[in-house]
């Protein structure tokens, strides 16, 4: 695999985007990237997450006739925001965009994004307004994922914005060098800051193939972002250690009664108590040592 990129080549704009088992969609992608860019100096960055039908074959034979595509094959599946992250650290552009290969998120869009970077913006980022092709149950979700994440999280996320975004190349380098291993990278962007801007547009349904977004995957991405940027998980952590130790210390005074009385079952009380109070202390500790 190739070194991480450190310098960017000006008039160079890198389009990013991980394949997962697209091989019915690939060379559409790339027919329709290639229009909308037109003119444009570009390199096309592909990043081969592990697919196992035959997508490699199809990008290495896009990459032996096109010397403007990259391909960057992982070892093995990473998952969707790691291969993302990959191509991004190998671009060699300014500015990057970034998407999706299934075709919903339209390559016509970049034009627009283009001349807003132009003007000043230094990140771009799509909303939707409408998603044409997904579930009821998806769409469902995804709403109710953006207002928990805007009522807990510490970042202000568009309701609706996803992944398809372009960044110049200060944002990039600011985004790259975020340790973060659970990567939720339409939160990294924003919270980078710089200029932003979004612009709206309606997402198409899959070209082809079916979604590689099961319900598995989409309750780890959620939880990955609402402890990557909200407190409320730690806090929740903490209040519940305080309960704990504080039942713990309420226990002693029954025990005693219960002693007195003679209603006492020797070394069971004593061991619950002790049981609490370390387990509330060990829940505060990880909290706040995580704040």
């Amino acid at each position: 695999m190739n070194e991480r990129i450190t310098e960017a080549e000006p008039g160079l704009v890198s389009v990013v985007a991980p394949v997962f088992n697209e091989t019915d969609v690939i060379r559409e992608f790339h027919q329709r990237v290639v229009a909308a860019l037109g003119d444009t100096p570009f390199e096309l960055v592909l990043v081969d997450d592990g697919s196992t039908d035959g997508s490699g074959e199809v990008l290495e034979q896009l990459e032996a006739v096109d010397p403007r595509v990259r391909v960057i094959p992982l070892s093995r599946n990473f998952g969707h925001q790691v291969a993302l992250t990959a191509g991004l650290d190998h671009a060699r552009g300014n500015p990057v965009v970034m998407l999706d290969a299934d075709l919903q998120d339209p390559p016509e869009l970049i034009g627009e994004m283009l001349d807003c970077w132009r003007d000043g913006d230094d990140v771009v980022y799509a909303v939707r307004r409408l998603r044409t092709g997904e579930t009821t149950f998806k769409r469902r979700t995804a709403t109710l994922f953006y207002r928990l994440f805007g009522r807990l999280a510490s970042i202000d996320l568009e309701p609706e914005s996803g992944d398809f975004r372009l960044l110049d190349r200060r944002p990039l380098d600011a985004l790259l060098a975020m340790p973060e291993r659970s990567r939720f990278l339409r939160g990294m962007t924003v919270w980078v800051g710089y200029r932003q801007r979004a612009i709206a547009y309606d997402r198409d349904p899959r070209f082809a193939g079916e979604t590689k977004y099961t319900l598995g995957r989409m309750v780890r991405f959620s939880f990955d972002a609402m402890t990557a940027f909200s407190r409320a998980p730690l806090q929740l952590a903490t209040y519940l250690g305080f309960a704990i130790s504080l039942l713990a210390f309420l226990a002693i005074p029954v025990v005693l009664t219960l002693r007195i009385l003679g209603n006492y079952l020797p070394g069971f009380a004593t061991l619950t108590i002790i049981v609490l109070l370390l387990g509330g202390i060990q829940l505060m500790a990880i909290a706040v040592s995580s704040l």
